[in-house]
């Protein structure tokens, strides 16, 4: 049991810089509460006691702002970050590693009892304030939910969920964009993560750039292949774009142009 304790401080010394001491998270830190009377109310529920573990966790709300119900499963090293106004429904698992921050809802849209109504967090997901999560899915491991969100869908390991309703942000995606952009000599991501109209047009630019360089090589390849072959008469196929495939207008409908 300590040694639980002491890895759930931990966690909380390593993620948020404003903690100074261990005296200070044991005593000041209500996710830290939170998270230690949810695993009595939890022992409670699960050996039978049900109206004991719901009074735990109906205790643990008015202390804490945290609503955990004694169902709910939770891993080590969960870090609910200030977190005053986080709902967690009784069959929502919270995976190791996992940081929630204020104003979050793991919630269910089902109203049948005895069935799997809210959402499972892999382990190392991170679920940005204000968030939604309703559904009995699951959120895979190491992906983010960004704040506001409302997501209704299953989120793959690593990617991120932004929006209402959430769309799917795939890591790799990300990746490739960021590489494009810094062989340009800019980033994006240094301005915003956002999903602005003003972002997602400069991401729409850097994909374009990247795809044009891309076309350029193919056509410097194919015109060294046809000289190559000129006095053959070969014709040789060709895959360089033939037509101009730049959006301009959508690009000035996100700006707002």
């Amino acid at each position: 049991m300590f040694s639980r304790l002491r890895s759930d401080v931990q966690c909380i010394l390593d993620r948020d810089p404003a903690a100074r001491s261990t005296w200070e998270v044991l005593t000041c830190y209500p996710g830290l509460h939170a998270v230690v009377l949810h695993r009595l109310a939890h022992v409670c529920w699960t050996h039978g006691f049900k109206w004991l573990g719901r009074f735990i966790s109906h205790l643990t709300r008015f202390l804490t702002g945290i609503e955990i119900h004694p169902g709910a499963r939770i891993g080590d090293r969960v870090f609910f970050d200030h977190a005053m106004g986080v709902v967690v429904g009784e069959t929502a698992e919270i995976g190791d590693d996992c940081t929630i921050y204020q104003g979050v809802t793991l919630g269910g849209t089902s109203l049948y009892k005895g069935t799997k109504r809210h959402p499972t967090l892999g382990r190392g997901v991170v679920v940005g304030a204000g968030a939604q999560v309703l559904g009995g899915f699951t959120v895979g491991d190491g992906a983010k939910v960004g704040s506001n969100a409302v997501v209704t869908k299953p989120v793959p390991a690593g990617a991120t969920a932004v929006g209402n309703p959430a769309r799917i942000i795939q890591a790799d995606l990300d990746v490739k964009r960021e590489e494009a952009a810094s062989k340009m000599g800019f980033s994006a991501y240094g301005v915003t993560q956002s999903d602005d109209p003003l972002s997602q047009a400069m991401r729409g630019l850097i994909d374009n750039a990247s795809s044009q360089e891309h076309q350029i090589a193919l056509l410097w390849k194919a015109i060294e292949t046809l000289q190559a072959n000129r006095a053959a008469g070969d014709c040789v196929p060709c895959d360089a774009a033939l037509k101009e495939h730049f959006e301009a207008e959508r690009l000035n409908q996100l700006v707002g142009k």
